[in-house]
């Protein structure tokens, strides 16, 4: 095993010297920096050209300048040094400082969106799997085609148009009529009788309780105006609370493990007793406080399941574990929620707080919560806009991996030894069925560092994508080699562990030298 990963990381060593070369001479080639100051008529143009010709070493030839380039790019390899050198850009910034701000802004916009159209996928892909030739299987199979087919420039316009400028004019009088409230609820009641399936009984009951659910709901929203004063409070948590719970279980343990669905219920009603606790501490919250809480939430969940124990110990931790967690995301986003009027009503945000562009409200001032949510409401469109393209590709390969695997024989023989189908699902065709994917998700998780492109230029974005293009436009090799060298060694990276996982998830497979 030791052996393969040097051997690995030789090559990739290796690959990326003679790319790196390349990609910096294709773009020093690709045009002449100094011609926006040929073409002027000022008089300190030559004054201007020798200044960036001494700034971009334009008097050296391109081959010389790269190897100046990777004597500076070489010393990152020394951890703590800061002798880091990438360069600096065509505005004498220094390109380790441009790459620092550009990566946390590519991050934060695109890690949120790939990681949740990974989840989704991959559960729409299990269910169409298991529901072949069903009107669902259709249904998701066309909508996902359908926004993998349109271009996200497009699909962005459509979300500023609606999503944005639509739903901030809706929140000046937020009152949903009862015929749209109505209407609302039919849809999805139709959307769920579909995805249940089954005899014709069992769908109208679950269309028709969904339907009323959804329509009283809005109704509710609309009378009290909770979209200006939104919150859920301990007793909707408790309720939701115990919905998770039975899920949890159900997906992790099934629903005959009692002790299972016990720890998970004590997880709640702790959960929403500590509801009470920690309000007086989240006035002060920071980000690391609140990682410290998530921590000690999923500390308390396994302890709850440990303490309850069970013929499986360890489907009890690992029920109440989740629960806890999901609780205590709904005490936080409860939390978030109780500071929407301070930032609905902020200054800066004018009532109109579902932004179209930029990664957040210039000099917006507030709180841990209010600053919390400018970031979230200029996430959700570009977020949104990245899930509906990206959503088809997972769903797709795990649906096909899916069906290939339950055909196979071993699935049969589970089912013939009377195993329950969550367990020949999840434990023997799900793990079997991720092989392919890791492979796919891999390589998309290493693409994360090089951004989106197209998606950060609609919403005016400045990431990776942002500085990558600046510095194509302005025939400056010095960026575009440092989102290079991030994108490539990232790539390489995630390519290894897909590789180890296949170990991980298949005993068959052995990674050797």
């Amino acid at each position: 095993m030791v052996t393969y990963i040097v051997r690995r990381l030789l090559t990739a060593a290796l690959i990326l010297l003679g790319a790196s070369f390349l990609v910096y001479l294709l773009t020093a080639a690709s045009g002449d920096p100094l011609e926006e100051y040929r073409a002027i008529n000022a008089a300190n143009k030559q004054q201007l050209m020798d200044a960036r010709t001494e700034l971009l070493q334009l008097d050296v030839p391109p081959p010389l300048r790269y190897f100046k380039w990777l004597g500076g790019a070489a010393q990152c390899l020394v951890p703590f040094a800061g002798t880091c050198d990438l360069g600096k850009n065509i505005v004498g910034q220094p390109v380790t400082d441009a790459l620092g701000h550009a990566l946390v802004q590519t991050l934060t916009l695109v890690t949120g969106a790939t990681v949740l159209a990974i989840l989704i996928g991959i559960t729409l892909g299990i269910i169409t799997a298991l529901r072949q030739y069903s009107a669902l299987d259709y249904g998701v199979t066309f909508m996902a085609f359908l926004f993998f087919s349109l271009p996200i420039f497009w699909v962005a316009v459509l979300l500023k148009e609606f999503g944005a400028i639509g739903f901030n004019n809706f929140l000046r009088n937020p009152e949903i009529p009862l015929a749209t409230a109505i209407g609302i609820g039919l849809v999805l009641g139709a959307v769920i009788a579909v995805a249940v399936g089954g005899e014709l009984k069992r769908r109208v009951l679950a269309g028709g309780v969904v339907f009323l659910f959804v329509a009283a709901i809005l109704i509710y929203f609309s009378a009290t105006e909770w979209f200006k004063t939104p919150g859920l409070g301990p007793v909707l948590i408790a309720i939701a609370g115990v919905g998770l719970a039975f899920a949890v279980t159900l997906l992790t343990a099934g629903l005959k493990n009692r002790k299972a669905l016990q720890s998970s219920l004590i997880a709640v009603g702790v959960g929403v007793v500590l509801y009470f606790v920690v309000q007086p501490l989240l006035d002060q919250a920071t980000f690391l406080m609140i990682v410290l809480l998530g921590v000690a939430t999923v500390l308390v969940g396994l302890g709850i399941g440990y303490l309850v124990g069970g013929y499986d110990r360890g489907q009890s931790m690992r029920a109440a574990a989740i629960t806890s967690f999901l609780v205590g995301f709904m005490v936080l986003l409860d939390r978030f929620m109780q500071a929407w009027p301070s930032y609905f009503n902020n200054s800066r945000v004018r009532g109109r707080p579902i932004a179209t562009i930029g990664a957040s409200t210039p000099n917006i001032e507030g709180d841990f919560w209010v600053l919390g949510l400018d970031t979230f409401t200029h996430l959700i469109l570009p977020t949104l806009a990245l899930i509906l393209i990206s959503l088809a590709s997972y769903t797709r390969f795990t649906r096909a991996s899916m069906l290939e695997i339950m055909n196979m024989d071993y699935i049969r023989t589970a089912r013939a030894k009377g195993l329950t189908e969550r367990t020949v699902v999840m434990r023997h065709a799900f793990r079997n069925a991720l092989i392919p994917i890791a492979t796919i998700v891999a390589f998309d998780i290493g693409g994360l560092i090089g951004g989106a492109v197209i998606t950060e230029s609609v919403f005016s974005v400045r990431g990776m994508g942002f500085l990558f293009l600046d510095g194509i436009s302005h025939v400056d090799p010095n960026p575009v080699m440092g989102v290079f060298l991030c994108v490539a060694i990232t790539a390489m990276v995630f390519n290894l562990i897909a590789d180890l996982a296949y170990s991980a998830l298949d005993p068959r497979v052995r990674v050797k030298a």
